[in-house]
């Protein structure tokens, strides 16, 4: 299993906060790793969101899960809505999104 580094875990966040901002969306905060051990934490302040997420000894699609579920709470989606933005930022990464077991990585 490989694990993800944080050169990984930041163009990660990079990529997914541009793919969020074309979509109009908040872009939380993006920081690793969480104050307490947990995969993935989420704070709201009044003026944003900070999302936490565990890197070390994580696989790549455990890490860009929790991102990308970091923005779906951000922005308080729900239903069709984050499905369809939940796809976008999975294709952003370069993962095939299909229903069913969790998206493969494309190489290209």
């Amino acid at each position: 299993m490989d694990t993800t580094t944080l050169a990984e875990f930041a163009q990660a966040a990079r990529t997914l906060a541009r793919a969020a901002r074309q979509r109009d969306l908040e872009v939380p905060t993006f920081r690793s790793p969480p104050a307490i051990p947990v995969d993935r934490s989420i704070r709201r302040t009044p003026r944003s969101t900070v999302v936490a997420v565990r890197v070390k000894g994580r696989p790549f699609a455990a890490v860009a899960a929790d991102l990308i579920e970091g923005i779906i709470v951000a922005n308080r989606l729900s239903g069709p809505d984050a499905l369809r933005v939940r796809g976008a930022l999975w294709a952003a990464l370069g993962f095939g999104v299909a229903a069913g077991p969790p998206p493969e990585r494309r190489v290209a």
